[in-house]
């Protein structure tokens, strides 16, 4: 039988940091299903007596959870209509099949779907493409090699001795298709790794880009509810330009990397096209076909997208008044979350064809099918993601009604003797490092708690060190089993693990470089970060008697 007595709060502080401690374990060594180990706290607080079991309980479903069920919602319909494969084809074939252009390309559609999908998504659509760009260079590459050496057998006399001159030239030709088998090679790398990085990338430029992002937004609302600064808007105008600005550079390096700089060939114009573009052309075109002309369903979904993402952005965009201003009695009951809902709940209703008017005489029948069904919905519906952030923000509650964070605070205030940007680039490198063998999600849910009371103890702008860290957390880019965008990638065969550690190692370090930009240069301004708020002032305590 388990005693637990509680002589002092200094108690409730080391049964918090306990239970702290082995989920957070159980989260970087996955012994148990990440939304398993999120379950910890809900058995565990009500045995300490830090929170009551009904107040743990309404920690695992918060504003976020409706927030992803219309983004899913959204997703689900996206994904069975191919509505993403289209767009994604079509943005490969604006910019053409020059390999550095091709994989702009590739790198653009991908993190543009990575937006508005997970990047796990994405990354599975867009490959199956590339594979079949690759597979398509190989056979071309073959026949032109058979072609070659067809050419230099037939310039060879087989009844005569091979002298000196023959030898020299099949030694070339050996060499030749040697160094183009090798750089054939590197484009396949290369292409492959610009899917599962810009898929990364691409998530980083909203909120519900990435779960990072979400598990961010609902902390940082919830922990200071008098600020509501951070939403749709506000995180696509300082994300987009460190998205761009990384991506450009993503490309710049992987090509440097695994194919060299070749500005003649990549700017060439009016030159006739090389057999592996061309290649690289029927097969986009063909699969480009294959979709036929846009449907009906593809049409209203594409509809929806913009509808919902207009009103993301024109909520509450802070230059001029949004349209949560035509309720001023009830200004912040409105979220980004009540629009997602409004449009999801719309993919239940809509038919998925016209309707069909069949009669036999007598009765009318209407054949009714909806843009998407609850069972594909749920075939989509993160679940384990639901509770992992669940299980966060009751992590995050316990830490606040023991006074964990407190101390903590108080022990970390030492700190503020430190420059402010070291403080902001050890936060990131600290993320950085973590997340490279923990997943995303774990990782922020982990250090949220921690990085908010370092804030406040050095009487920083909270959102100066929590929006670096954020973006951060998604930098997964060194390893396969990082995260499942880099897994999938992988699995296709045409890389190993140094060619990742390689090229994630260098992306590494542009994106931690361009966040340490953004966050000393042009999101100051968006947020003020040089002033220390009034709404971190005073942070409410949560009521622990679980009535």
């Amino acid at each position: 039988m388990l005693l637990i007595y509680r002589n002092s709060w200094h108690e409730n502080e080391a049964e918090c940091a306990y239970t702290l401690f082995v989920v957070a374990i159980f989260w970087l060594t996955e012994a148990l299903p990440l939304a398993v180990s999120a379950l910890l706290p809900a058995f565990m607080f009500p045995l300490f007596g830090i929170m009551g079991s009904k107040q743990v309980a309404s920690a695992y479903f918060k504003d976020f959870h409706l927030l992803l069920i219309g983004v899913i919602c959204l997703a689900t319909s996206i994904e069975k209509w191919n509505l993403h494969k289209r767009v994604a084809l079509k943005m490969v074939m604006l910019v053409g099949v020059n390999p550095a252009w091709l994989m702009l390309g590739f790198m653009v559609s991908c993190a543009f779907l990575s937006m508005w999908l997970s990047n796990t998504s994405a990354a599975a659509m867009v490959m199956p493409i590339v594979e079949a760009v690759a597979q398509q260079i190989i056979r071309a590459e073959a026949e032109a090699d058979e072609l070659e050496m067809s050419c230099s057998n037939g310039s060879i006399n087989p009844a005569l001795e091979l002298d000196g001159r023959h030898t020299l030239l099949l030694c070339l030709c050996t060499l030749t298709r040697k160094s183009r088998k090798d750089k054939y090679s590197g484009i396949f790398k290369v292409m492959c790794l610009c899917v599962a990085y810009s898929a990364t990338i691409g998530g980083l430029t909203t909120i519900t880009g990435t779960s990072t992002n979400l598990i961010f937004a609902e902390h940082f609302n919830s922990r200071y509810p008098g600020c509501q600064c951070i939403n749709f808007g506000s995180w696509f105008i300082l994300s987009i330009p460190i998205a761009v600005i990384i991506l450009l550079l993503s490309w710049l390096w992987l090509q440097w990397l695994f194919l060299g700089f070749d500005l003649k060939n990549m700017f060439k114009c009016g030159k006739k096209k090389t057999a592996r573009e061309e290649a690289s052309s029927q097969v986009i075109q063909e699969e480009y076909k294959k979709l036929g002309p846009i449907s009906y369903p593809e049409t209203v979904t594409l509809v929806l997208f913009i509808l919902m993402t207009l009103l993301w952005f024109t909520r509450d965009p802070g230059f001029i008044p949004g349209w949560s201003s035509l309720f001023p009695k009830y200004k912040s009951y409105v979220t980004d979350s009540t629009a997602a809902l409004v449009i999801g709940l719309l993919f239940f209703i809509i038919p998925a064809k016209t309707l069909l008017r069949t009669s036999n005489g007598e009765n009318t029948v209407f054949g009714y099918i909806p843009l998407i069904t609850w069972k594909e919905f749920q075939s989509c519906m993160p679940w384990e993601i639901a509770i992992l952030v669940g299980g966060g923000f009751a992590l995050a509650d316990g830490c606040e009604v023991s006074k964990l964070s407190e101390w903590v605070a108080s022990k970390l205030t030492p700190l503020g003797s430190l420059p402010l940007w070291l403080i902001i680039l050890i936060s990131c490198l600290i993320v950085t490092s973590v997340t490279e063998v923990a997943s995303n999600p774990a990782t922020i849910t982990i250090f949220l708690p921690i990085l908010s009371p370092l804030a406040e103890a050095i009487h920083v702008n909270p959102l100066f060190i929590l929006i670096p860290a954020t973006l951060c957390t998604s930098f997964a880019f060194l390893l396969p089993v990082a995260n499942p965008a880099n897994a999938i990638v992988f699995s296709y065969g045409h890389l190993t693990v140094m060619d990742m550690v390689k090229a994630g190692l260098g992306i590494n370090i542009i994106g931690v470089a361009v966040v340490m930009l953004g966050i000393m240069t042009w999101i100051v301004p968006i947020f003020d970060l040089y002033t220390y708020p009034s709404w971190a002032l005073n942070i409410p305590s949560t009521n622990g008697t679980g009535l």
